[in-house]
């Protein structure tokens, strides 16, 4: 039972990161384009105040976005809204608080939002948290699935009238969901989503990030199907250098260290591809995508599995208290 459910969870997690670490020793960082201005745009960025979502949220800002930063520590909102203005006279950059750890708080937030009359082009799931301890949150839910997973799912879903509203054929609206190489080495258990049965860090984190590719797949056939101007697609960071790794075992923070100076993306870097699915002209209309470094990927088989992505999409519904539509 061990074997199964936390060693071998482990042993494909850390394959897939050194099969990343590979391909970023002979392969370098995808490179931005220029791209063009996104004056009169809007766009929420989740876990916006540091690392790769701060680099989003300021990088489109600088496009000429107005950038919601929604995190859940109010003074490194304060500051990471700071340093874009300082640095920016074009975009916009404000904080709402938002804990993904709560489902009211997301409700919260969304209320908060809807009560600016924006509209909202361009939604940066991005939040996230690895490795953690076991760990449920106010609501009951394992730690890693609903701040990587669900909180973002029902986020997605009160705000998607918003996005339907705010785009129009040639100039739709986008979501960005921060996925994951580890996606690849996740298994979706529908009985234990919140691995209640036997802990493993490592299949809670590739779980979650193997949901938002499922979800994303599955909000895209919805949004082509009703015909809205709407885009849904997951992206791969790689493997960057953030607060992420903090949670890694003693030996393994130990030899990520120097690792990560060689190896490991900046976090400009791993939010590059993020910004690119959020404004880049090519990416107009595409959805249904898994890109990393620049480029369409495939993801895992299992992602592809569309009895599983419905199940998934029906669960979460009943879980966050949403209507399945």
């Amino acid at each position: 039972m061990w074997l199964q459910t936390v060693l071998v969870p482990l042993l494909r997690l850390y394959l897939c990161g050194v099969k990343v670490l590979i391909y970023q020793m002979f392969n370098r960082s995808f490179t931005l384009p220029v791209l063009p201005k996104q004056n009169g745009r809007v766009a929420i960025v989740t876990g916006g105040t540091r690392g790769m979502g701060f680099e989003a949220a300021r990088h489109l800002a600088s496009l000429g976005m107005h950038v919601f930063i929604a995190g859940n520590e109010r003074e490194e909102g304060t500051a990471a809204v700071r340093r874009i203005q300082e640095e920016f006279s074009e975009g916009k950059a404000e904080f709402l608080f938002m804990d993904m750890t709560s489902l009211k708080s997301v409700r919260q937030f969304v209320q908060k939002f809807k009560d600016r009359g924006l509209p909202l082009h361009v939604l940066v799931n991005n939040a996230g948290t690895m490795l953690v301890p076991e760990t449920h949150t106010q609501d009951g839910f394992e730690l890693h699935f609903e701040l990587n997973y669900l909180s973002h799912f029902l986020l997605t879903n009160l705000l998607m009238d918003i996005l339907k509203r705010s785009g129009r054929q040639g100039c739709c609206s986008r979501i960005i969901n921060m996925s994951s190489a580890t996606h690849y080495a996740g298994v979706m258990d529908m009985d234990d989503l919140n691995r209640k049965l036997c802990y493993s860090s490592h299949a809670a984190y590739s779980q979650s990030k193997l949901a938002l590719v499922l979800f994303t797949y599955y909000l895209q056939e919805q949004l082509t199907a009703g015909g809205f101007p709407v885009t849904a697609n997951a992206v791969d960071p790689g493997m960057v250098d953030t607060a992420l790794y903090n949670n890694l075992w003693s030996l393994a923070q130990a030899m990520k260290k120097p690792v990560a100076k060689i190896l490991f993306r900046t976090p400009a870097e791993g939010a590059s591809i993020a910004i690119y699915a959020a404004a880049a002209s090519e990416m107009e209309g595409l959805g249904g995508c898994y890109l990393y470094n620049g480029e369409k990927k495939q993801s895992s088989d299992i992602s592809y599995d569309s009895e599983l992505q419905a199940k998934l999409w029906k669960k979460s519904c009943e879980l966050v208290g949403l209507q399945e539509a």
